[in-house]
C-alpha cells in the first residue's frame, strides 16, 4: 500500500507549454503569432520552498509537486514577468496539462 501511495505522490504535478506573444507587430490570420518561451517557472506554495522548473527551447517542461494551490510566476526575465493563468491546482496522482503564456518576452 505505501508503494501505492508514493507512487500517487510522484505522479502528482504539471506538465505544459509556456509561449510567448504576440511576436510580431501586427497578428496575422495565417502566420504564429506565439513563440515557445524558454524560461523558467517558479512554483510558490505558502510556507514552503519554491519549485523551479526550466522549460526545453520547444517551450515545454514537466513539474513533480505536492497537491496544493500555486502561485505561478516567471523568474529573471526583462521587460515583464506576468504569466496567465498565474495559479493553479495540484491534486494528487494527476500530472496536469499547464499551458501559460507570457506578453512580450523581448520582440
Amino acid at each position: 500500500m505505501l508503494a501505492v501511495v508514493m507512487l500517487a505522490i510522484a505522479l502528482s504535478g504539471l506538465q505544459g507549454t509556456v509561449t510567448k506573444g504576440p511576436t510580431t507587430p501586427v497578428c496575422r490570420q495565417d502566420e504564429p503569432c506565439t513563440a515557445p518561451a524558454r524560461v523558467t517557472l517558479l512554483f510558490q506554495r505558502p510556507g514552503r520552498a519554491a519549485v523551479k522548473v526550466g522549460t526545453t527551447a520547444l517551450g515545454t517542461y514537466r513539474a513533480i509537486l505536492p497537491a496544493g494551490y500555486y502561485t505561478v510566476k516567471i523568474a529573471g526575465i526583462g521587460r515583464t514577468r506576468s504569466i496567465h493563468p498565474q495559479r493553479v491546482h495540484v491534486r494528487v496522482g494527476h500530472a496536469l496539462y499547464y499551458r501559460a503564456s507570457t506578453e512580450a518576452l523581448g520582440r
